[in-house]
């Protein structure tokens, strides 16, 4: 019988996991943003407006919310390498359909199906915490976390050069070509994961969330369009509500929960959550500032009036600095305890927010704030994964991370839809662009943002600085599993593996 492979697996599959993991997250990261950059082509080829051809954005934002909880929960149990392996295959076949010249129906299609991708990087996060020894599973969890902040960065300047030089199409090719590569790679290195128990599927509690972040994602993204008082967004904002109460309760009841969701009141999970909530609001909202403010036509006063390319290529400093911070946090890990290192993730991106504000006249000045950005959001991003790994026990990695993707695809779309809103606000009634005190005010809201985040995370930090956390052994591969979160010291000696 063909051993299966586990945390014994050969120093040669462990260098070649840690990659191959890698290049997963770059992948979701890359096809997630794909549609941005294509927006205007998009509404252009296929004959719609710019807010229809907008959902070849959001469609794949909604898929990936409502996927990744359950690919999350499978993943927990025995088929986490089929879950993976599937995944990438649908985001080939999604690939394949947004490729080929079909009509707006068969992209938005193909679109939907690369969104399943997004639940991935928390797979990949578990997969490396079960099958790496600890020393290079904590430097991967890092980089893993950091691959969806640099990915960002890096899609807009290939989509740019691809639509621009190649037709609009070939940034899907592309994203066919890596799909299949990396469907290639984690065929022949993922291994199979440790012997856990299957647990049922959550359906009700799934259909619950499906709806309650589609409702939310979806008004989100469509206020600008409807009108933030209109009384349609206010009634799918109520609904959204209070399905996602319904789903809570219901989460709190059932036996085998899509999600744990008591795990949310260890106060370290929390700040973990909190964090990336508003560290994806802070992303969003100054990358949309950014790219409107770099393409803003001189006439207007203020902007570059600069090409889709110029306009990715600027996003680069984000994706380098970013992953920068990666190792920055290493450094500071080793004499200062994680969850003291979130707050200065948020000063960094305060200052990135406060360089915008003030220096944003200049291209230079522009390149600063995304570099500094990319410093502070990497630092968040590199620390919150290692807090909930540590946090959580080893059987619920999968979905502890997965709710942590979703709450950052939440704020996402709320940065986004953030930006839209001031901006739309400080546009005067007949005109199409915003005055520059538009950005002047969305930078501000940043900056108080990232305050008060910092103070809660600052307040947390310290209600929880009562129970240090103790350095404790390493639970060897296939001892038992606690069934709760109420073995405290066994998650405390994780938290503490983590850090060290």
């Amino acid at each position: 019988m063909a051993m299966r492979r586990t945390r014994t697996s050969s120093g040669e599959e462990h260098r070649a996991l840690v990659p191959v993991l890698v290049c997963l997250g770059m992948l979701v990261a890359i096809v997630s943003g794909l549609g941005a950059p294509l927006v205007p082509t998009i509404a252009d080829v296929d004959g719609v407006s710019v807010s229809t051809a907008q959902w070849s954005l959001t469609v794949t934002m909604l898929m990936g919310a409502v996927a990744t909880p359950a690919m999350g929960r499978l993943g927990d149990g025995p088929h986490r390498r089929k879950v993976i392996l599937g995944g990438l295959a649908t985001v080939l076949a999604g690939s394949l359909l947004a490729a080929l010249p079909l009509g707006f129906g068969f992209l938005i299609a193909g679109r939907a199906l690369q969104g399943v991708g997004m639940g991935l990087v928390p797979l990949a996060i578990a997969t490396a915490r079960d099958a790496l020894p600890p020393d290079r599973a904590r430097s991967a969890l890092a980089t893993l976390s950091l691959t969806t902040v640099a990915g960002v960065g890096l899609g807009y300047p290939i989509t740019g050069l691809l639509t621009q030089y190649l037709g609009m199409y070939a940034g899907f090719w592309f994203a066919l070509i890596a799909a299949g590569a990396a469907l290639i790679a984690a065929a022949l290195v993922l291994p199979e994961p440790p012997r856990r128990p299957a647990h049922p599927m959550d359906v009700p509690g799934a259909v619950l969330l499906t709806l309650g972040m589609t409702a939310l994602l979806f008004a989100l993204t469509e206020g600008e369009s409807w009108g933030w008082a209109s009384a349609r967004l206010l009634i799918l904002a109520a609904a959204a509500v209070l399905l996602l109460i319904g789903w809570v309760a219901h989460e709190l009841r059932t036996p085998h929960p899509l999600v744990d969701v008591r795990l949310v009141r260890d106060r370290t999970v929390l700040i973990a959550d909190l964090t990336t909530m508003v560290g994806g609001i802070g992303t969003y909202l100054l990358i949309s500032l950014v790219t409107r403010y770099v393409e803003t036509p001189r006439s207007t006063g203020y902007g570059f009036g600069s090409t889709v390319v110029v306009t990715g290529l600027v996003l680069v400093p984000f994706s380098a600095a970013s992953l920068v911070s990666g190792r920055l946090v290493r450094l500071l890990a080793r004499s200062n305890p994680l969850p003291r290192l979130l707050p200065l993730g948020c000063l960094l991106s305060l200052a990135a927010m406060l360089c915008f504000v003030f220096a944003r006249g200049s291209m230079w000045g522009v390149c600063a704030t995304m570099a500094v950005a990319g410093l502070g959001v990497g630092v968040n991003f590199a620390v919150t994964p290692a807090l909930i790994v540590g946090a959580v026990p080893a059987h619920e990695t999968g979905s502890a991370m997965s709710f942590n993707q979703v709450v950052k695809y939440i704020g996402y779309s709320a940065g986004s839809a953030l930006s839209a809103v001031i901006l739309q606000a400080h546009t005067a009634p007949g005109r199409t662009l915003p005055s520059n005190d538009g950005y002047h005010a969305a930078g501000l809201l940043g900056c108080a943002v990232w305050v008060v985040t910092a103070l809660v995370g600052v307040a947390l930090i310290r209600r929880g600085a009562r129970n240090p956390l103790p350095v404790g052994p390493r639970r060897p591969a296939g001892a038992p599993v606690p069934g709760r979160r109420n073995d405290r010291n066994d998650s405390t000696s994780r938290s503490a593996e983590v850090q060290r």
